[in-house]
């Protein structure tokens, strides 16, 4: 079993291993997007890092199914600024990229900003007690869904429709690094659609084409929550959108565009 979902290549700092927990619920051969993303978020962090900025926002986008195999993960600043710049970052196969993303890095207020407390994001989503973690359906062995726990506490995988659910690494993104905070917003975001899915996953496809994760908040602690809904139409597009929580209340919000096709 691994221990990680990706292993730096110590020949190549820019080159990952792929292992099994990356492998997504749609191919044997390919990987689920959350870890893929997360791993961009990896590498956006490391490019050029400057203190007392932070990611508020990143957009990554699918540009075809990546494989279970090594991945080079490069980034660079391609606008920079005093306040804000803008990070571009290329996760690609052999065969070309396979994911992009653009993320911008925000420089935060010090002092703090005196603001009034009822403007400021407010709630919370309990964390559910320890209990048997809900059981992904999926006909892999190894996965993605090994490598993280999920604990509803609204809906489920076996109830189609909206859901809370917290998710937990139980793994590293890289080997020999700790989940940053954004790793584990961006590999937990992209289960939005999966958590409140509304069609049976034996009968249709509902694939992600992009993940936008937008973090007014990092997340502290090991869980991420989605209180996510997922809206599909016939014409075979739809949207899914999650409100992202921590244990000690909102952090952001994150959307996924859907392509929904009959499987078969």
């Amino acid at each position: 079993m691994a221990d990680a979902f990706y292993r730096q290549d110590p020949a190549d700092p820019n080159r990952y291993l792929s292992t099994e927990l990356t492998r997504g619920p749609w191919s044997p051969d390919a990987q689920h997007a959350g870890p893929p993303s997360a791993l961009l978020g990896h590498v956006i962090e490391r490019c050029e890092p400057r203190p007392g900025f932070q990611v508020g926002r990143v957009a990554v986008e699918i540009l075809g199914p990546v494989p279970l195999a090594p991945l080079t993960a490069q980034a660079k600043v391609v606008r920079s600024g005093r306040s804000v710049e803008l990070i571009e970052a290329t996760l690609s196969s052999e065969r070309g990229p396979v994911m992009q993303a653009n993320a911008w890095r925000l420089k935060l207020a010090e002092p703090a900003l005196d603001l009034p407390a009822e403007f400021l994001p407010s709630g919370t989503r309990p964390l559910p007690a320890a209990t048997e973690p809900e059981q992904f359906p999926s006909d892999q062995e190894i996965g993605f869904h090994t490598g993280i726990e999920y604990r509803f506490t609204a809906g489920s995988f076996a109830a189609p429709g909206p859901a809370v659910c917290w998710i937990r690494l139980k793994y590293p993104i890289v080997a020999d690094t700790t989940p940053s905070p954004l790793e584990r917003a961006l590999a937990a975001a992209d289960s939005g659609n999966g958590v409140s899915a509304v069609l049976d996953w034996s009968k249709y496809l509902f694939i992600n084409t992009d993940l936008t994760v937008t973090l007014h908040r990092q997340p502290v602690g090991e869980w991420v929550c989605l209180d996510a809904v997922t809206h599909p139409q016939p014409h075979g597009i739809g949207l899914a959108e999650s409100a992202l929580f921590d244990e000690t209340g909102p952090i952001g919000r994150s959307t996924q565009t859907l392509l929904i096709a009959p499987r078969g």
